[in-house]
């Protein structure tokens, strides 16, 4: 089971690495780590389990920040509407995006930062990404607003990029142009 002492922080290399490509089938091994990341979502929205292990919540979680170089992810969320978004993904991919911007209205946040970053983060208002489950098959997800928000943060964890890197240094809180507001 991944804890808080499995995930690395801010200043770690390989959180400023591009991930590698996980090769398909994926071996058991990698199919363990990715129903770690997963596991460890879902117990940090468990009251009970993430008190008991001492875990901060989160919504996402990518094979790097547990100092595994390779394209995993995992999200576990509700979006406002309800909707359950709960994927472990090898290989995630974007494959298309609008146009329009949108951005979280209190920020974002990271299991691997350990203060809070203020700022408005811009990220494109929806998606098409695909990517492959637990058993190798591929999935295909069209996301918009929170969800997809949450995903392209993740992906970018696959990238070497931090949410942090996309805050204008100048003026925080300047609404991105042409950027859907998104209330969480």
């Amino acid at each position: 089971m991944i804890t808080m002492k499995d995930i690395i922080r801010e200043g770690h290399p390989t959180l400023r690495k591009v991930a590698e490509e996980v090769s398909m089938p994926p071996s058991q091994e990698d199919k363990e780590i990715l129903l770690s990341l997963l596991e460890y979502i879902q117990n940090s929205q468990d009251p009970e389990i993430s008190q008991k292990y001492g875990l901060r919540g989160g919504v996402g979680l990518a094979a790097p920040q547990i100092n595994v170089s390779k394209r995993m992810l995992a999200v576990h969320t509700v979006d406002p509407s309800g909707t359950l978004y709960s994927y472990a993904l090898f290989n995630p991919k974007i494959v298309s995006h609008s146009v329009e911007k949108a951005y979280l209205t209190s920020g974002e946040g990271c299991l691997s930062v350990d203060r809070a970053v203020p700022g408005y983060v811009p990220r494109y208002a929806r998606i098409t990404l695909k990517g492959f489950d637990v058993d190798g098959n591929e999935v295909k997800l069209r996301l918009k607003g929170y969800a997809a928000i949450v995903f392209q943060h993740e992906i970018d964890h696959l990238n070497g990029i931090m949410f942090y890197d996309y805050i204008d240094q100048n003026d925080p809180f300047k609404e991105p142009e042409n950027a859907l507001p998104i209330e969480r």
